[in-house]
């Protein structure tokens, strides 16, 4: 898009949660939702360079795209075409009104049972994210298929196949009472996280052919926030995202390989992320409610803060994950407590707390890593190799194979020498 038309696109994309949001709630359809937002946008596309932006352009499109639909139902009937281009410029008379209605709660709940319908439990994750990266965040489906690395006409299916399943299931539209919200609130919540997750396991070397997944991660997360300035945990979630996100240009070499957190260079490390994301922890411990997206932001903000590796506080990341792991028990959570209890207490330590998570994590690439690093950290070669061929055969990206084999490498270049 042309440089001086750039407003446009970012007026068209901030705009787009709100007005298909509304539109949702006009129409009860998702298709019929899109379309009409889809209609409305390239009204905007011809009026707005012409006349200038309106006042507020979500109730502008909101307007336009109601009208469009309309239109479009009422034509077997013959009835009144859209007004023209000169008078959809200049809607001053509806505008204020439908803008001051926008202020209220519906805005919130609009965006929210958006969000939520994306997320809708009987959908599977990966409908999920494909969904809500298709319909909230305006993504093309080519965007879509190439960060999934699939092709084009399966992700098509996919997403079809998650608006079907959307249409079938009974999702009200009235105003939802506030812990039917808040269930919602965590739904949603959830799957930003997995949409973060899909682009942080990115590979370097797959990164260009692949949508800043994690940038649309984190845009969703600050839309939250804005409709909840005082939920604790969803600032946990936005610091969260924002200061792993922080890290993004020291974790991969040219080549692609995986660059570990104790061996990446600090100073590419984003300071105005870190600087967003330790005043929303700031701001999130002072509700003193704390939560699982909290006290995991609680731990990338304790690496954000130290200037060397030597200088990270491993005792309280240990307390931290002890916390989390009483929150939310998990296998992984106590692989990463794990991490921790080897920089506070050696291997040894940390190899007793990975071990008993064998038949939990066999599946899983990073508890064979581990369990590698830690054995060859005690000069158990042997057993070493063995975890690490394991894990070779698990990884998910080459990134992480190239890892494991500079490990294989390493011990046989030890084995020689000996």
């Amino acid at each position: 898009m042309n440089a001086d038309l750039a407003w446009i696109d970012a007026a068209l994309t901030s705009a787009r949660p709100q007005a298909i949001g509304a539109l949702l709630r006009y129409f009860r359809d998702l298709e019929t939702a899109e379309e009409a937002y889809q209609d409305a946008c390239l009204r905007a596309l011809k009026a707005w360079p012409q006349n200038g932006p309106p006042r507020d352009p979500a109730a502008w499109l909101i307007m336009v795209g109601r009208n469009a639909a309309l239109d479009a139902k009422r034509k077997s009937a013959r009835l009144d075409e859209l007004p023209s281009e000169e008078r959809l410029s200049d809607l001053e008379d509806v505008e204020a009104p439908l803008a001051e209605r926008l202020d209220s709660a519906n805005y919130r709940d609009d965006i929210l049972r958006l969000l939520f319908i994306c997320c809708h439990p009987q959908l599977p994750a990966t409908q999920q994210i494909a969904l809500a990266l298709r319909v909230v965040s305006g993504l093309s489906v080519k965007q879509i298929a190439r960060a999934f690395l699939v092709s084009e006409a399966a992700m098509e299916q996919r997403i079809t196949r998650a608006k079907r399943q959307v249409g079938r299931a009974d999702i009200p539209f009235e105003t939802p009472s506030e812990e039917e919200r808040d269930a919602r609130l965590y739904a949603v919540m959830a799957m930003i996280y997995l949409v973060f997750n899909e682009g942080y396991s990115t590979a370097a070397k797959d990164a260009a052919a692949r949508i800043p997944l994690c940038d649309e991660a984190i845009r969703l997360a600050r839309l939250l926030q804005r409709l909840f300035p005082s939920e604790p945990e969803v600032m946990g979630l936005a610091a969260l995202l924002v200061l792993q996100h922080s890290r993004a240009a020291a974790r991969f070499d040219r080549e692609g390989n995986v660059i570990l957190l104790d061996e990446q260079d600090r100073s590419l490390w984003s300071r105005e992320l870190i600087g967003e994301g330790l005043a929303l922890m700031d701001k999130a411990m002072r509700h003193n409610r704390p939560g699982p997206y909290q006290i995991q932001a609680a731990i990338a903000a304790l690496h954000a803060r130290a200037a060397r590796p030597a200088d990270t506080d491993w005792a309280q990341i240990e307390r931290l994950y002890l916390a989390l792991e009483r929150l939310t028990p998990s296998p992984v959570i106590t692989l990463n407590r794990a991490v921790a209890v080897s920089k506070v207490e050696g291997p040894a330590a940390a190899l007793a707390v990975v071990e008993p998570l064998a038949a939990a994590l066999d599946g899983y690439f990073h508890f064979h890593g581990l369990k590698g690093a830690l054995l060859k950290e005690l000069g158990r070669r042997t057993e070493a190799r063995a975890a690490f061929n394991r894990a070779i055969a698990l990884a998910n990206t080459a990134a992480e194979a190239a890892h494991i084999r500079g490990h294989l490498d390493s011990l046989a270049k030890d084995s020689t020498a000996a």
